[in-house]
C-alpha cells in the first residue's frame, strides 16, 4: 500500500504526444514513481480532457495534430489556471519554448531526455502543491478559530455590523469601512477577505496616510528603474501584490489628487500604469478601503474626487464608536482579560469604583483604548482584584472628576451600593453641567425621560444652571423614554 506521503505527492497529469512509443515509456515511468497518469494523442483530445476533469500537470509535446501545445497552453492559462504545464520539445523548437515560458509553461525538455529530469519536475510541482494545501488549511484553520470572533459584542449594533459583513463578504463589490479610530476597520476588512471567495488570495495592507505624496504612487503602482531619484531598480507595486486576491486601502481620505485618479482607473478598467512606465498592467483585485474621515463631506470641499467616492463605496460598513455599544463593555473587559492573563482561572475581579470609571469614560480611542487600558490594568494589578487606581490615568482621573471620590479611597471605604450613589449623583451632575443646563438634551445623552431625570436630580439635590427652560413640575413631564434609546441608569 502506498504510502500517505507517497500519496500526498501524488500528481494528476496528463500526458499528451502523438508518438505512441513515447506515450508508453513516459507513461510507465510516471505511474511507477506513483502518479496517475492520462494519455492524449492530439491537441484537441487534450483540450476534451482537461476540460472533463482538472489536472496538476500537462506533460505536452509542442507539435502535435489538430490543436499545437502552445495553443494548449493559452487555452488552459485561461480555463485551467492552476494547471503547470511542462512543454517537450525537439531542438529545432527550443525558441518557441523559451517563449512559453514567458507565457506561464513551468518547464520544458529537449527530446531525447531522460526520465529523471521530467521527474525532477514533476516533484518540484509536488512539492509546491503540498505546500499550497498545507497553507490553506491553516488558513481555514485561523479563520475557522479566530475569525468569527474578531469583532466582540452582541449590542444590536455590532450585530448589524456582523449581518452586514456575513452579507458582504462573498461579494466583490468595493466596500468603504467607515469609523472613529480605534473602532477595527482593519478587523473588519480582514473578516472580508476570510469569509470571502479570495480567502487563500493574498490580502495587501497599506496605510494611505503613512506615506508622502511623492511615495504613495510608486508604493501602490510600482515604479520603473530610474523613474525618481533613488529607483535604482525595478519595483511592483502593492496591487501588482495583491492581484488574484484583496487590497485594503486603510486612510484612503490621505491619497493625493494624481493617486486618486490612478486609483479610479484601476477600479473602471482594472488596469494601471508602474511611475515611469506608459505599458498598462492588468489586474483582478477587490478593493476594500476604510477612513475615519467624513469622505462626503471631503467630496463638497473639493479634497476627494466624486467619482471616486461612489466607485469605493458600493458599500459602506460603519462601525459604531464603544460609546453606541450598551452592553459591550462587559464582554469586551472579559475578553481583553483572557487576552492579556492567559490561564487565570478565576480571572481578577474590578473593583466598584474601577466599573464605575470604565462606565463612565468615553474612550475617545474606542476599542483599541479600552484594550490597552486593560492590559495596562492586568500589569498594575498583579493577580490582585483591579482596582481604580490600576486604570491609566486618563480613566482614572476622568473618573475621579466624574465620582467625586479621592482615588486612595474610592476601592476602601465605598460600599457597592454607595459607589453606584456617588456616581449617579456625579454623572448626572457632569451631563446636566454638558448640557447647559437643558434638560430635555441631559435627559436623551443619559438615555432617561425627562420626569426620571427631574427625580434624580431632586433625589441628589442637583442644580441646573440657567438655560432659559422654565422649572417643570412633574405633571409637565412626559414619562416616556426618548424613541430608541432604553434607561441608562436605574
Amino acid at each position: 500500500m502506498p504510502s500517505v506521503e507517497l500519496l500526498s505527492r501524488s500528481l494528476e497529469i496528463l500526458l499528451v504526444d502523438d508518438e505512441p512509443d513515447l506515450r508508453g515509456v513516459v507513461g510507465e515511468v510516471l505511474e511507477e514513481a506513483g502518479h496517475h497518469v492520462t494519455m492524449a494523442s492530439d491537441g484537441a483530445q487534450a483540450l476534451a480532457l482537461g476540460l472533463a476533469k482538472p489536472f496538476d500537470a500537462i506533460v505536452c509535446d509542442i507539435r502535435l495534430p489538430l490543436m499545437d501545445g502552445l495553443s494548449l497552453l493559452r487555452r488552459f492559462r485561461q480555463d485551467a489556471p492552476n494547471t503547470d504545464f511542462i512543454l517537450m520539445t525537439a531542438h529545432a523548437d527550443v525558441r518557441q519554448a523559451v517563449g512559453a515560458l514567458k507565457e506561464g509553461a513551468a518547464y520544458y525538455l529537449t527530446k531525447p531526455f531522460e526520465a529523471e529530469e521530467l521527474l525532477v519536475q514533476l516533484s518540484r510541482i509536488a512539492d509546491r502543491r503540498v505546500m499550497e494545501r498545507d497553507l490553506a488549511q491553516a488558513r481555514r484553520e485561523l479563520r475557522d478559530r479566530g475569525a468569527k470572533t474578531a469583532l466582540i459584542g452582541q449590542s444590536p449594533a455590532m450585530l448589524r455590523v456582523l449581518g452586514l459583513i456575513d452579507t458582504v463578504a462573498p461579494t466583490d463589490a468595493p466596500t468603504l469601512i467607515t469609523g472613529e479610530s480605534g473602532t477595527g476597520k482593519e478587523l473588519v476588512a480582514r473578516m472580508l477577505h476570510e469569509r470571502g471567495a479570495r480567502q487563500d488570495r493574498p490580502f495587501v495592507v497599506i496605510n494611505c496616510g503613512a506615506l508622502t505624496e511623492t511615495l504613495i504612487e510608486a508604493e501602490l503602482f510600482g515604479h520603473e528603474r530610474g523613474a525618481f531619484t533613488g529607483a535604482d531598480r525595478k519595483r511592483e507595486g502593492r496591487f501588482k501584490a495583491a492581484d488574484g486576491g484583496v487590497i485594503f486601502l486603510d486612510e484612503i481620505a490621505e491619497l493625493s489628487a494624481t493617486a486618486q485618479v490612478k486609483l479610479l482607473r484601476v477600479l473602471q478598467e482594472g488596469t494601471f500604469e508602474p511611475v515611469g512606465s506608459n505599458t498598462p498592467i492588468k489586474v483582478d483585485v477587490r478593493v476594500l478601503s476604510a477612513t475615519h474621515r467624513n469622505l462626503a463631506e471631503r467630496v463638497r470641499q473639493g479634497l476627494f474626487r466624486e467619482d471616486l467616492f461612489y466607485r469605493i463605496n458600493v458599500i459602506e460598513i460603519p462601525l459604531p464608536p464603544l460609546r453606541q455599544r450598551p452592553g459591550d463593555l462587559s464582554i469586551l473587559v472579559r475578553h481583553f482579560l483572557m487576552r492579556f492573563l492567559p490561564g487565570a482561572d478565576p480571572l481578577p475581579e474590578i473593583s466598584p469604583a474601577g466599573w464605575a470609571a470604565l462606565s463612565g469614560y468615553r474612550f475617545p480611542g474606542n476599542v483599541r483604548e479600552l484594550s490597552h487600558a486593560i492590559q495596562h490594568a492586568a500589569v498594575l494589578s498583579a493577580g490582585r482584584p483591579i482596582g481604580l487606581q490600576d486604570f491609566p490615568a486618563s480613566i482614572s482621573g476622568h473618573s475621579n472628576e466624574i465620582i467625586g471620590v479621592p482615588a486612595k479611597e474610592s476601592d476602601q471605604s465605598l460600599t457597592l451600593d454607595d459607589a453606584k450613589g456617588a456616581f449617579e449623583c456625579n454623572y448626572v451632575r457632569h451631563v446636566v453641567a454638558q448640557a447647559k443646563g437643558k434638560r430635555a438634551r441631559a435627559a436623551k445623552i443619559l438615555g432617561i425621560s425627562r420626569k426620571s431625570l427631574w427625580e434624580k436630580m431632586k433625589r441628589h439635590g442637583i442644580e441646573a444652571p440657567l438655560s432659559g427652560e422654565r422649572d417643570p413640575s412633574p405633571e409637565d413631564l412626559d414619562d416616556q423614554d426618548p424613541p430608541g434609546v432604553g434607561p441608562a441608569l436605574a
